[in-house]
């Protein structure tokens, strides 16, 4: 195995197991996704508990991925007690990979980190009981990466007459690509790889399916400079890292996901305005046997604080907002890669909206 995957893997790997995932855990006993002891009230957003804050027990979170730095609002919510001042025992970080559907539906877990896709696909082919409550990565983290010296794929017109590495779960959505730029499958070649960059390196494929914030990186740390096609700036726009809880959870436990959500803001405020520390939690405490590469760490640190986190909505209306736009936009996207749902279907951001009409001033995570 390549020290490009040993060392991180590949987020594709998560697509992967969607369709299985979901299916397997339709056949499990829907449970109850809170296991806590719900109170009247809610932490205080300047971060200091209230004289009769609410006790919601213990609480299970499902990484999309291991213990890196993709996860550094977390880090911070919990190194810096926001998920005790709001309310919870312990909180049960599990890492990854996977998509939450299988672990949601048989309430071994109650909240999942993943992505529209392996959702909207769990609700749309599977009737999976699940709803997004708010979203991390206000953009799609996938791209077509490619060497600056040999694809150097800029543009979707670069893509024609290119051999493009695409992993078997991704072909549905790099299709959606395709179609969103009014590229024919036949005006270049896909060429079935696995998840390890090695083809792109050794000159096998011109393109190759990958994460902005995981792969790019690792190529560029072997020292190679790299091109990427994001699909979020080229028509495939959708929310990644989304907070996915079940419709059980939403309906019984309301108040201890919306402490959930606002320890969460604190963590990522942090994690936006301190990139660097973020990275080394990951690196030095909560990824410390992972033996993570410290340099491309405090990079992919950076990157998504500045690319995927924050956007123009953000800024408006708050870190995790989905707004009715970019619902549209994902929804387009899904059902350009053959999932169909509806925006009712897939989000519910009421809580989100709850929570900062509460506590206005979390908004202003720049502040």
């Amino acid at each position: 195995m390549s020290l490009l995957v040993e060392a991180f893997g590949s987020r594709a790997k998560r697509m992967a197991a969607t369709a299985v995932a979901a299916a397997a855990a339709l056949s499990l006993a829907a449970c109850a996704s809170g296991s806590s002891d719900e109170g009247s009230a809610t932490p205080d957003a300047s971060g200091t508990a209230p004289a009769e804050a609410a006790s919601y027990g213990d609480i299970s979170v499902q990484l999309s991925w291991i213990k890196n730095e993709e996860f550094a609002g977390e880090f911070f919510a919990d190194s810096k007690g926001y998920y005790t001042e709001a309310g919870f025992d312990t909180v049960n970080l599990v890492p990854g990979p996977s998509t939450g559907v299988a672990e949601l539906v048989s309430g071994t877990v109650d909240v999942a980190l993943s992505d529209a896709v392996s959702i909207g696909a769990g609700i749309g082919n599977e009737g999976a009981p699940l709803k997004i409550i708010g979203a991390t990565y206000q953009k799609n983290p996938f791209t077509v990466l490619s060497l600056a010296d040999g694809g150097n794929i800029l543009t979707p017109a670069d893509l024609i007459g290119k051999r493009i590495g695409v992993q078997d779960s991704n072909t549905a959505l790099f299709n959606a690509l395709l179609a969103a730029n009014d590229i024919s499958p036949d005006e270049l070649e896909i060429v079935p790889v696995q998840y390890d960059p090695a083809p792109l390196i050794s000159g096998e494929v011109d393109g190759f399916i990958a994460y902005l914030t995981n792969e790019s990186l690792i190529v560029e740390s072997e020292g190679y400079a790299t091109a990427n096609l994001p699909f979020a700036d080229n028509g495939l726009p959708f929310v990644a890292e989304t907070f996915t809880v079940t419709d059980d959870a939403i309906a019984n436990d309301r108040e201890m996901l919306k402490a959930f959500l606002v320890a969460e803001i604190k963590g990522w405020t942090d994690a936006v305005n301190d990139p660097a520390e973020g990275s080394r939690l990951a690196v030095e405490e909560y990824g410390v046997d992972l033996e993570l590469n410290p340099e491309v760490s405090a990079l992919g640190s950076t990157t998504q604080a500045e690319q995927l986190v924050v956007s123009p909505d953000t800024e408006e209306f708050g870190l995790f907002a989905i707004t009715e736009s970019l619902q549209e936009e994902t929804i387009a996207s899904l059902a350009g890669a053959g999932i169909e749902v509806s925006a009712a279907d897939l989000f519910d951001m009421s809580l989100l909206a709850e929570v900062y009409e509460e506590y206005p001033e979390l908004v202003d995570y720049a502040g």
